[in-house]
């Protein structure tokens, strides 16, 4: 077993890869960019190497310098973690060569999986079902567009080396299939520093059900049942969670017995994942073989017990599994939410800056339900616009599905972000969504049900009343604080706190009153009988725990506009607690109206211009090219909502942008 090894990454994967290694009694070094030198990675390891300046292709993907770094500190294997260098089969080549072990496959197999022209050849080769498509390289735009014509379309579009989503494009008719190919090509070389680009059918309502597999070097291979990851947005997986709730046992298991076919195939030793479509009459088509450790295994772990990095490690040092086929068994449900650093409000744009809260729900198993956070930050930490914007992912597990979504959505709830735009309220959302809790999924799932974007979410007539109780709840909480300050100003406050009240939030009126009770409050709203409402909150407390009639729920609460701002399940409102006069007084206040932007083109995310598309004076039409904006190693495109003169563009391509910076100004 390895005395010391590096983790050639950063963020949660690296701090992951830490835990094990410590666990197994293995010292551990890091490394870092400038960028990184405070991180939580650092912090953990046993020893820490900087390795270069903040861009990943100066830093984190130099293999000398983690080569280097390894004979510094003498570190005898390197866990590439996911992404970077973790399926480059040079730097496993590279290690080799210097007696380094990699805790991964082999450079076979890297190469083999690696390059998803060769990798599905080799899986046809092994008897594995794939998607029909165009293997060979594409020349140009017009030949990506001859190529998917042929095909039929809809097409996807996919770089050869991609992965994560990047360098990934849908196309349903030509010019989609051009703007697809030059946009992928473009990614994919920034990105991978390899713009070679392949096109496949996209099979339609597909569901995205990976195997995960663990091999070893002496001929055993078995898989540990599979992942669904439909829940996607631009090709980049948002929720997972295993089992599937669309397989049955028949499909996972010739799954699962196929993906094993093709592990043998290259000689696989270590974890992997082989992904697959699977259309709605349960047909399933390789898609590709990712030959690490996949970011949602959190999921695969719960519902078998397996820590596939201490496998990976075991492997890796030579030994064999200890456990075999029989020996998997599948037990609950886990669900894993991706918290990215991405403001769902503006198109899920990515969002940069400083944690000024970071509070997550406390791990840990309480009855039967377990609550996991893997995580790379704490609260101070700066989200870099030069890396990945996942801050963490949150899994819970249960004994049943809709048991492990509930839970889902009760520690989301309980979890506090601030100082950045990010997903929290989306996947909240997502937690109650009727389709999800069904489970009938498809990759176009948040395409289909957020066809315009995600919007705040309305609250319904019971989120109306528990929102109610609770801004009455904390105001006579914060009334009885009061009242014990000496000063006129307080000297009504108790007084005043058991008086009628009217709540009102999103345009309702809820009358009610609060009287104190033996154990909490007595809660009586118009038209209700009076409930028994408990609560430890203190003012200045960001998340209230309120039991209404036995039911506990966590709603996150703050001051905001002479009241209160609440926030559960994905709602975002505003309440005020006010007497009936003042309430009335107040339906004759004027609403402020919002600014005009309607003839600007507003940068929607901090990035770097890559192209501008059109010029001063042009007439655009709706669809057009405006722009393309990175921002986190991906391109978008911002095209015109209606057709229109351009007016003025006080930037150019290489400008780095601030959100809302204006790109162009169109005549009115």
């Amino acid at each position: 077993m390895f005395k010391k090894i590096l983790i050639a990454n950063r963020g949660e994967i690296a701090c992951r890869v830490i835990k094990t290694a410590r666990r197994m009694g293995i010292a551990t070094v890091a490394v870092y960019s400038d960028a990184d030198r405070n991180a939580m990675h650092v912090e953990m390891a046993d020893e820490a190497v900087h390795i270069g300046p903040p861009p990943a292709n100066q830093s984190y993907l130099m293999a000398d310098r983690i080569i280097e770094a390894c004979k510094q500190t003498g570190a005898e294997g390197v866990h590439p973690g996911y992404g970077f260098l973790s399926e480059r089969a040079s730097f496993c080549e590279a290690l080799e060569k210097e007696g380094i072990t990699f805790i991964g496959p082999k450079v076979k197999a890297i190469e083999a999986m690696g390059d998803k022209i060769t990798s599905k050849k080799i899986a046809a080769e092994a008897g594995v079902s794939t998607v029909p498509g165009h293997m060979g390289l594409i020349d140009d735009e017009e030949h990506a567009a001859r190529i998917a014509s042929e095909i039929g379309y809809p097409v996807m579009i996919k770089a050869s080396a991609g992965g994560g989503g990047k360098g990934m494009r849908i196309a349903w008719k030509d010019a989609e299939a051009r703007e697809g190919f030059a946009r992928s090509k473009s990614e994919a070389a920034s990105s991978f520093g390899d713009d070679r680009i392949f096109i496949e059918k996209f099979v339609e309502e597909p569901r995205h059900i990976e195997i995960q597999l663990i091999a070893d070097g002496h001929g055993n291979a078995i898989y540990l049942g599979e992942r669904e990851c439909s829940i996607q947005r631009r090709n980049q997986k948002v929720v997972e969670e295993a089992p599937s709730p669309f397989l049955d046992e028949a499909t996972r298991k010739a799954m699962g017995e196929q993906s094993v076919a093709l592990a043998k195939a290259v000689d696989y030793q270590s974890a992997g994942t082989v992904e697959f479509i699977v259309d709605k009459h349960r047909n399933f088509y390789f898609l590709e073989m990712n030959t690490r450790l996949q970011v949602e295994h959190p999921v695969t772990e719960l519902i078998t017990g397996v820590d596939l990095v201490e496998q990976m490690i075991r492997v890796a040092a030579g030994e064999s599994l200890a456990f075999s086929q029989q020996d998997v068994k599948l037990n609950g449900w886990a669900v894993e939410s991706r918290l990215y650093a991405e403001d769902p409000y503006r198109g899920f744009l990515p969002s940069i800056g400083r944690l000024t809260r970071y509070r997550p729900p406390q791990e840990g198993t309480d009855g039967d339900i377990t609550i996991r956070n893997d995580t790379g930050v704490s609260e101070g930490s700066e989200i870099s616009m030069f890396y990945d914007p996942m801050i963490a992912k949150l899994c819970t597990h249960a004994p049943t599905r809709l048991e492990a979504v509930d839970a889902m959505a009760d520690a989301l709830d309980r979890f506090e972000i601030e100082g950045i735009g990010h997903n929290l309220p989306f996947l909240s959302a997502l937690m109650q969504h009727p389709r999800w809790r069904e489970g009938r999924l498809s990759t176009g799932f948040i395409a289909e049900e957020y066809p315009d974007g995600f919007g705040p979410v309305p609250p319904n007539e019971q989120v109306v009343e528990r929102f109610a109780i609770a801004a009455l709840v904390v105001s006579h909480i914060l009334g009885e604080r009061n009242a014990l300050i000496s000063g006129a100003r307080f000297s009504q406050a108790e007084k005043r706190a058991h008086e009628d009240k009217v709540v009102r939030i999103s345009g309702h009126e809820i009358h009610g009153r609060i009287d104190d009770a033996d154990q909490g409050y007595r809660i009586k709203l118009a038209g209700r009988q009076a409930m028994q409402v408990a609560t430890d909150w203190k003012p200045g407390e960001k998340i209230a725990l309120i039991t209404i009639d036995g039911d506990t729920q966590a709603i996150k609460i703050e001051p905001a506009e002479a009241g209160w701002r609440l926030r559960q399940l994905g709602v975002d409102v505003r309440a005020q607690v006010l007497s009936p006069r003042v309430a009335e007084l107040a339906r004759l206040m004027p609403e402020k109206q919002v600014a005009d932007t309607s003839n600007l083109l507003l940068c929607p995310m901090p990035g770097l211009i890559v192209s501008i598309a059109v010029n001063e004076g042009d007439e655009v039409q709706e669809g057009q090219t405006l722009a393309v904006v990175e921002a986190m190693k991906m391109e978008n495109v911002l095209k015109a909502e209606r057709k229109g003169v351009v007016s003025h563009i006080p930037v150019k391509a290489g400008d780095s942008l601030a959100v809302d910076e204006v790109i162009m100004e169109f005549a009115k």
